[in-house]
């Protein structure tokens, strides 16, 4: 009897895809962003840059599912985020997506290692994708060690009494953990000065390459480009208006 070994999945050439998105803000004065075609490619490091106030946390909260547009269609791994439930699209965000926010959104009163295992309640896939033989608590501590954080060093600390640089890590840890196919991360190292920046990058480009993941980071600062593949301006992707009061 011939063995029969089932064939991978194959990778979407692109991971995310929008066509046709208009998103706006409620109310007068309200901001609206427009993306009339946006393709992003599996495994690739992308830098999104724009000055502040652009839309670019606007941009990120819609290609992985945070808001939802008033109309066109978002593709994320083959699927139409557009056309889910809001608690459908929470769910597919949770298994699919790790997102370093600006302000990190950790729980201020939890331990370093139960912020890092948090999405794992919420995500059967990747708590599936946690390395063989290591449990949650060991695949987060191992990932907070490669970001340079030694959990020995912090036992019984909260999060809230960590300095700005340890939570950054803490949260990339959290975003890691699992191996999500995409990595979001919003202006993660905008608290760090040039030489902790550059560490950061070093120690997160390894694990999303290890992973294999794609991600795309959010700054302001046009210097980090020599460190991706690929950069991208938003006002080249999307355009974004202000509807006057009348």
């Amino acid at each position: 009897m011939v063995a029969v070994t089932a064939k991978p999945r194959p990778e979407p050439a692109d991971v995310i895809h929008m066509s046709g998105v208009r998103f706006a803000w409620p109310g007068r004065n309200a901001f609206a962003l427009t993306i009339e075609d946006f393709a992003l490619p599996a495994r690739q490091r992308i830098l999104l840059i724009g000055p502040s106030g652009s839309g670019k946390s606007t941009f990120l909260s819609l290609l992985c599912g945070i808001l939802e547009p008033q109309s066109g269609r978002i593709d994320v791994l083959d699927t139409d985020i557009t056309r889910l439930s809001t608690s459908e699209r929470d769910g597919f965000r949770a298994e699919h997506c790790g997102i370093i926010f600006q302000m990190f959104n950790l729980l201020p009163y939890g331990s370093v290692v139960d912020n890092v295992v948090l999405p794992l309640s919420f995500a059967a896939k990747r708590r599936e994708r946690v390395r063989d033989g290591s449990t949650d608590a060991g695949e987060a501590k191992r990932l907070l060690a490669s970001l340079g954080l030694e959990t020995s060093e912090l036992d019984g600390l909260t999060t809230a009494s960590l300095s700005v640089g340890q939570q950054q890590r803490v949260a990339a840890a959290r975003a890691l953990i699992g191996r999500p196919e995409i990595i979001v991360a919003d202006e993660p190292t905008s608290a760090l000065d040039r030489g902790r920046q550059a560490a950061f990058l070093d120690l997160l480009f390894a694990e999303v390459a290890a992973a294999g993941a794609t991600l795309i980071m959010v700054s302001h600062e046009e210097e980090l480009g020599a460190r991706f593949d690929r950069v991208l301006r938003l006002d080249e992707i999307a355009i974004a208006s202000r509807r006057n009061a009348a």
